[in-house]
């Protein structure tokens, strides 16, 4: 299926561990229900949120090529996205929240293939492509908001999770397939919701990735914009939820103005939101996250970053003050007053310098772990990235020279220096000894018997974040969500309601229909007694051409409504549509 992404090259620009979640849009899926799920939601949307949402939705509605009547297919979008340097992408519900922002880094949309069920046509918990396309999609069409979602990635995918966030993302995504799903049991659907409810009071100190996920959810999820007063929609979450997007415009719902304490305001997917946040403007947006980035290890380095990566327990990375990165799954820090001394990962780890791997230092030869004392030498005001070439020659470390290097901390490295190592800059980045020992006081950190010990240099350390370095340093291409998307089931009931509104589609469409408006009518009255949708369709349809058939078809409505009063107020939204300034 590689052939169907070749209408945007962006697509082929991503990394091997991002294309693994990519799946085919298989068009053919849509059933005809599906199809006019996404009319009717469309139809409500635009009617609308002409009146709400910010400006660059309707221009990005036709800018990205969406339509009213039909679900879009990726990739004739992505002929289009291309003309404002975006690409699109399908995938299989929830993916994880690193890999989600970095696509965003790379200026592609993720967009959920699948489609809310009818009856979950106002909101859904599981992302789908009303949500993905006809709500992300417009927006980017503004240049400024596009900015500001491709930084956002960029710097989102950067942030270290605790070994809970994936817990959280594993559990949302069951009970958002859950939830989706037909005839899911009552007890699967609530055991579920307690898993998550379990998870939320149990987070503990809220991570950078919980903490930036939340700053995403009140902005490109669920945003308004420009006063408080009178704001306006741009957030997604908002734009393809018909319940939503009427319900958070109401005194009901608070409005906050946007500033980075949003990051602290934690969210329940599964249910409408209490408060949303109003920015300004788009370029306030960018403002709060570069302050929030200010806070991220990715900018602070030092101690705490160390400890961020530790508790993540999953593949991180360090930089040091020469550029050395070091990149693995970090299990321990020693620390003297406050600064960190020694630095240890275990297992696979691969050494970098501004983002591409070392020669000779990639995983196969670092696979049992890395570790290297992190400071100045002791009672030497010089570092040794510091040092010139006649300075090292003078503290003895040259090669086939037998030295002891007495770090600040405590820690000493003894041995035989082998060679070094320099960067673009001339500053030495690694030192390796033979018949080397390593201590902190009279705790043995590595022996001579363990071979070669590379000690990288580095003052300080100036950056944290997750993930490697380089991305082609570690076999990446290994996500498999426990859980899967569950599709429609099928039925001779269902396949009979399927090809009923394929007919109505035809007929409106001017195509050769097997049967006529009336012998549908008939049959969906007839067969199908509690359907809504395709006798709304029915209305539009014999509006002005058949009196005689609307008027049943209003009657049936109306009956529909008393045996089903949940969806009445669906099916006056789709009526007002068609009635546009006439009485009912």
């Amino acid at each position: 299926m590689e052939t169907a992404f070749e209408s945007n090259p962006l697509i082929d620009r991503l990394p091997k561990h991002l294309k693994q979640f990519i799946k085919p849009q298989d068009y053919e899926d849509y059933t005809p229900i599906n199809q006019a799920v996404w009319r009717y939601v469309m139809r409500k949307n635009v009617d609308y949120l002409s009146k709400v949402a910010h400006d660059s939705y309707l221009d990005g509605l036709k800018k990205t090529g969406l339509e009213v009547d039909n679900i879009p297919n990726m990739y004739g979008m992505n002929r289009i996205l291309k003309e404002i340097g975006w690409a699109a992408v399908a995938v299989d519900g929830f993916i994880p929240p690193n890999a989600f922002m970095e696509f965003q880094a790379y200026n592609v949309l993720v967009i959920a293939s699948d489609i809310r069920q009818l009856e979950h046509i106002e909101y859904t918990p599981a992302p789908d492509i009303i949500h993905e396309g006809a709500g992300h999609a417009p927006i980017i069409a503004n240049p400024e908001y596009a900015e500001y979602l491709r930084r956002f990635g960029e710097i989102g995918c950067k942030a270290i999770s605790s070994s809970r966030d994936y817990e959280m993302y594993e559990a949302i995504r069951l009970l958002s397939i859950l939830k989706e799903a037909e005839g899911t049991p009552q007890e699967e659907i609530e055991a579920a919701e307690k898993q998550v409810d379990f998870l939320q009071n149990n987070m503990g100190e809220l991570s950078e990735m919980a903490r930036i996920r939340n700053l995403h959810w009140w902005t490109v999820e669920y945003g308004l914009i420009g006063s408080v007063e009178n704001p306006k929609i741009y957030g997604a979450g908002l734009l393809s939820s018909i319940g939503e997007s009427a319900w958070c415009m109401t005194d009901g719902v608070k409005k906050i103005p946007y500033d980075i304490s949003a990051a602290d305001q934690s969210f329940d997917i599964t249910k409408p939101q209490p408060q949303l946040y109003v920015t300004p403007d788009f370029a306030h947006l960018s403002l709060v996250l570069e302050e929030f980035a200010n806070t991220m290890a990715l900018r602070t380095g030092g101690l705490s970053s160390v400890k961020k990566l530790i508790q993540s327990k999953a593949l991180g990375t360090i930089e040091l003050s020469t550029g050395l990165q070091i990149s693995g799954v970090f299990t321990n820090v020693i620390e003297e007053e406050g600064k960190p001394v020694y630095i240890q990962t275990t297992g696979k780890t691969a050494l970098s310098y501004r983002e591409k791997e070392l020669v000779g230092h990639g995983t196969q030869y670092h696979a049992e772990g890395f570790g290297s004392p992190i400071g100045k030498l002791k009672g030497i005001n010089l570092a040794i990235e510091d040092m010139s070439p006649r300075d090292l020659r003078a503290y003895d470390i040259y090669e086939a020279e037998t030295v002891t290097l007495e770090f600040e901390g405590n820690i000493t490295v003894s041995g035989e220096i082998i060679t070094g190592s320099r960067n673009l800059q001339g500053e030495i980045i690694i030192i390796s000894f033979k018949n080397c020992t390593v201590k902190h006081n009279d705790t043995i950190l590595f022996q001579p018997e363990w071979g070669t010990y590379d000690m990288a240099v580095g003052k300080k350390i100036i950056s944290a974040f997750s993930g490697p370095a380089d991305v082609n340093s570690f076999d990446m291409i290994s996500h498999v969500p426990s859980s899967k998307t569950i599709k429609a089931k099928k039925s001779a009931e269902r396949e009979e309601l399927e090809n009923l509104y394929n007919a109505v589609r035809q007929i409106r469409e001017e195509k050769n229909a097997q049967i006529t408006l009336k012998e549908a009518f008939a049959s969906v009255t007839a067969n199908h007694p509690n359907d809504w949708l395709l006798s709304v369709e029915i209305a539009e349809l014999a509006h002005d051409k058949d009196a005689d058939l609307l008027q049943k078809t209003l009657n049936h409505l109306e009956s529909v409504k008393l045996r089903r009063p949940e969806i009445a107020h669906l099916i006056s939204g789709g009526l007002e549509l068609i009635f546009k300034g006439e009485l009912v």
